[in-house]
């Protein structure tokens, strides 16, 4: 069989590229083509030097063995779409900014659109698999189009992906669970979900494929990633609590953790969770139950993301707080950008909400980030708070990108560690302090350097739920 996916973005992109490398040797697949119209996008996919437009790691390897051989890149959505026995759908589906929903609600014209076009395009029937988060719904609306446009016969079935970004090739080639939705049980769907579960079941164990009905895969994925958020917005919200008494988030972490009843994943403590699906699903979640007139689900999800925002915008006066009151014209080292280590992703990070209320308190910030793009940082940043060179002319000059961190910490007043990179841990912290301006703050949003060696240093050193045992009872 062909398979084609409209959408070059994270998750076409990378669930395509394990599924070519763990079927290239099958006889059961020929090609799998994926297609954007975005030329620059797809060149950075064809880039001889492997300048991915996402980073992942792993990602290279498999392009490396499968690129040109089973996988391609392509701008040529027509002829990818004639010829696919399969096509799955993994376009963006933003949330709308205007409108009705406005803030909650996903926009799917993207999905309409590539629905449209199917029928428009294909000569015969084809599996069109809907691929990652999408309102509820969405697959039924796809299959009306095709139906009602297209040539008879189109089948529509929910496909969405289970991964964790820093892991997430070792997470699709082993993953927790495959989820298919099909709609009714007439022999066409039966026949089309059977060949999507046998797609899978060239790399994946036959338990761990579920089929459900297309309500419950759309559901599950919101549910998933809203339960997911709500764990660290919880243990998030803990940690203001230990920074006024004596308690120590990590020790409350790790025992609670070890709770069989509660698991110790995704109780750590931050700044607050990135993760652009988190955010957008938990919105499209509180939406989903206001339109059923259920505003209690949705008061209670809608505060998962309350406690979000104020865990981030804590952390920003937490740094004003102890730096005198003041940040204005002072440099500061902003260590990590992308929302987690292993990953270049800057979607809803929250490092740019701390970067944009410090560039309101006029500081100027240096940022490095091993993976970061200072494109993207600063297309997120004009997107999400509107900050760009022409409401800020000195921007260049306040929110600045390094190639080095012991440049960016050069003369800095304090470091601000946002993403918790492993390399993070190795850099000569007695080098740093001795090049900085004094007083040196360091303030760890990851709890991931050793304080009470930093303090040793030199520091004045300020964590997430962590306690100062030098403070003086400031109060936010």
């Amino acid at each position: 069989m062909k398979i084609c996916c409209i959408g070059a973005g994270y998750v076409g992109g990378t669930s395509m590229a394990v599924m070519a490398q763990q079927c290239l040797t099958s006889n059961e697949v020929e090609s799998i083509t994926v297609v954007d119209m975005s030329e620059s996008r797809i060149a950075a996919w064809n880039s001889p030097d492997y300048d991915l437009p996402i980073y992942e790691p792993g990602l290279v390897e498999i392009l490396k063995a499968c690129r040109n051989k089973n996988l391609f890149y392509s701008c040529d959505l027509d002829s990818a779409i004639k010829e696919a026995d399969i096509i799955f759908v993994a376009v963006n589906a933003p949330t709308k900014t205007s409108g009705i929903g406005a803030g909650m609600a996903q926009d799917v014209v993207y999905c309409e659109q590539s629905a449209r076009h199917i029928a428009q395009i294909a000569t015969r029937p084809k599996i069109v698999v809907e691929q990652g988060s999408f309102p509820v719904q969405t697959a039924q609306v796809m299959a009306r189009i095709l139906q009602e446009n297209g040539c008879p016969g189109h089948v529509v079935l929910s496909n969405p992906v289970f991964y964790s970004q820093g892991s997430a090739m070792d997470d699709m080639k082993h993953p927790s669970r495959i989820l298919i939705g099909g709609g009714s049980t007439t022999d066409v769907q039966q026949k089309a979900l059977k060949t999507l579960v046998d797609l899978y079941k060239t790399w994946v164990p036959a338990d761990k494929i579920i089929t459900t009905n297309l309500w419950s895969a759309e559901l599950a994925k919101l549910v998933a990633n809203a339960l997911l958020a709500q764990r660290i917005s919880s243990i998030n919200s803990i940690s203001a609590l230990c920074e006024q008494t004596a308690a120590d988030i990590t020790e409350i972490s790790k025992a609670i953790g070890m709770d069989q009843r509660i698991g110790p994943h995704h109780l750590q403590a931050g700044v607050g969770f990135g993760k652009s699906r988190f955010r957008k699903d938990i919105s499209s979640l509180v939406y989903l139950c206001q339109s059923f007139g259920l505003q209690e689900c949705a008061t209670y999800w809608q505060s998962v993301i309350t406690i979000n925002e104020f865990q981030k915008r804590r952390f920003a006066h937490k740094i004003v707080r102890y730096m005198f009151q003041t940040v204005t014209h002072k440099k500061l080292c902003m260590l990590g950008y992308a929302f987690k280590k292993n990953t270049g992703d800057v979607r809803e990070t929250p490092s740019m909400y701390v970067l944009n209320d410090l560039l309101q308190e006029e500081a100027y910030v240096h940022i490095y980030d091993p993976k970061v793009k200072r494109q993207d940082m600063l297309a997120e940043l004009d997107t999400v708070c509107g900050v760009n060179a022409d409401n800020t002319p000195n921007l260049d000059q306040m929110a600045v990108t390094a190639k080095d961190p012991y440049a960016a910490c050069h003369q800095a007043h304090a470091i601000l560690l946002l993403t918790d990179w492993d390399e993070f841990k190795t850099y000569d912290y007695a080098k740093l302090y001795q090049n900085m301006t004094k007083p040196a703050f360091l303030f760890d949003g990851r709890n991931l350097l050793d304080h009470e060696e930093l303090r040793r240093i030199g520091f004045e050193v300020h964590a997430i739920g962590k306690h100062d045992p030098h403070d003086i009872g400031l109060q936010d």
